[in-house]
């Protein structure tokens, strides 16, 4: 099985080469380059072709998040890990709105670290759960309740993804926080067929669970 190629952008030396060791104990993981600031960590990008970028945000010369936009703008296919200490809504959104396909903070566990990297590796939104509340808060506050109207210009492209209208008014409500058996008092259907749509939905944006849905939701501007 072919390693997770990793490329670090961090401009604390000591903390590159304490994630360098800790990957490298991984068996599934292999780092291919390192970066100190966010100008380099995109010259490294196009250079390396990582699998992964394990991205810093406070990074010199050029900040994580704008390095991310370009790495994204540029077509490169690398995922990018946000890895930071910084969990304000600001930096949050901003990541995720520059491309970045996961969110997590430097007091992650060792284990939490590399099921985040294999994750974003196999194209899976991953985001450290205190992130996820933050995302679902947010969105819950943005929401305006019942609303009805899903056929908006913005909503309209639930279409690209093959959801159907009802799909689409699922995963409104997944992104809401709704669990199963909401969604089906809220839609007047049986649990059992609230279910099936959650399943249709998950499927269909290939995501393995709800918080993955609402990152991606959010992402694409689909709610």
């Amino acid at each position: 099985m072919a390693k997770v190629k990793v490329l670090l952008v961090e401009d604390h030396t000591m903390t590159r080469l304490g994630l360098q060791m800790v990957l490298e104990k991984a068996e599934n993981i292999e780092v291919v380059g390192e970066a100190a600031d966010g100008k380099k960590g995109v010259e490294a990008a196009k250079e390396l072709l990582a699998d992964v970028i394990l991205m810093d945000i406070g990074l010199p010369i050029l900040d994580g998040i704008e390095a991310t936009r370009l790495i994204k703008e540029q077509g490169i296919q690398s995922k990018v890990l946000i890895y930071t200490s910084r969990d304000c809504d600001e930096d949050v959104f901003s990541a995720l709105s520059a491309g970045a396909d996961g969110y997590i903070m430097k007091g992650a566990s060792e284990k939490q670290l590399i099921s985040a990297i294999t994750a974003v590796s196999e194209g899976i939104a991953w985001l450290d759960p205190a992130i996820a509340k933050l995302v679902l808060a947010n969105i819950q506050k943005q929401k305006p309740k019942d609303n009805k109207n899903y056929d908006t210009q913005n909503s309209l492209k639930y279409k690209e993804y093959n959801l159907t209208k009802r799909e689409y008014e699922v995963l409104c409500l997944i992104a809401e926080g709704l669990d199963n058996q909401e969604i089906a008092d809220k839609l007047v259907v049986s649990l059992s067929t609230a279910r099936a749509h959650v399943h249709n939905v998950l499927g269909k944006l290939y995501v393995a669970d709800k918080h993955k849905a609402t990152v991606l939701a959010y992402r694409e501007g689909l709610v």
